[in-house]
């Protein structure tokens, strides 16, 4: 990577590490608990629009642990590969389409050496709030949980894009949600598709937009 595309990567990093301390995430007793329970390696799933709060959350929050995210195999790939070091996330190479094989593997390699990874189960080009049933493929072959993380924003803008991606102003509240999924449910059956999404999308609330 070119001298000045490294200077201009690190300025963006710094700039997304000056913004994410400004944030004020609010969070109670319990769902403190739960954002920080590091007994064992966790699935950290949050919606695709989302993940501007993730290299702040995993700082604050997930501490104990490396996380790790998927980064596309592709050329261009490498860019954001090269910004998630700067902002603490180290990223794993592969094909993210529908969490092909190779990137499972690699994802749950990580996961047995002990660290977190994070899983935006929509992404990268959607549909919005659809869940991929290929991520459950890491957590189910890890018999691990899935740490699923909700935000309520104060005041923020979306963008135009296909999944409506939240940038929070400065200062704004970020009210923080959580729940944790065992990889398989009471009676002893795997957690479904289905049943992720409706967990994501009970802690998420949107804003009506008008």
């Amino acid at each position: 990577m070119q001298g000045w595309r490294r200077l201009a990567l690190w300025l963006l990093a710094l700039l997304l590490r000056a913004w994410g301390r400004t944030l004020r995430f609010e969070a109670d007793p319990e769902t403190y608990r739960l954002l920080t329970k590091s007994d064992e390696p966790a699935a950290i799933v949050l919606w695709h629009n989302r993940l501007f709060l993730s290299p702040e959350l995993f700082r604050r929050y997930r501490q104990q642990r490396r996380v790790y995210g998927l980064v596309s195999a592709s050329k261009d790939g490498a860019w954001l590969a090269a910004l998630y070091r700067m902002i603490g996330i180290y990223p794993v190479r592969g094909s993210s389409s529908n969490f092909g094989r190779e990137a499972g593997r690699a994802l749950i390699d990580k996961m047995r050496e002990g660290h977190d990874i994070g899983i935006t189960p929509d992404g990268p080009r959607g549909p919005l709030y659809v869940v991929e049933p290929g991520v459950l493929v890491v957590t189910r072959r890890n018999d691990a949980p899935m740490v699923l993380l909700g935000a309520e924003f104060g005041r923020a803008h979306r963008l135009r894009s296909w999944d409506r991606f939240y940038i929070p102003w400065p200062f704004t509240r970020i009210k923080m949600r959580c729940l944790v999924l065992p990889a398989k449910n009471a009676a002893g059956e795997k957690l479904s598709a289905e049943d992720v999404r409706a967990a994501l999308l009970s802690i998420n609330p949107d804003p009506v937009e008008k």
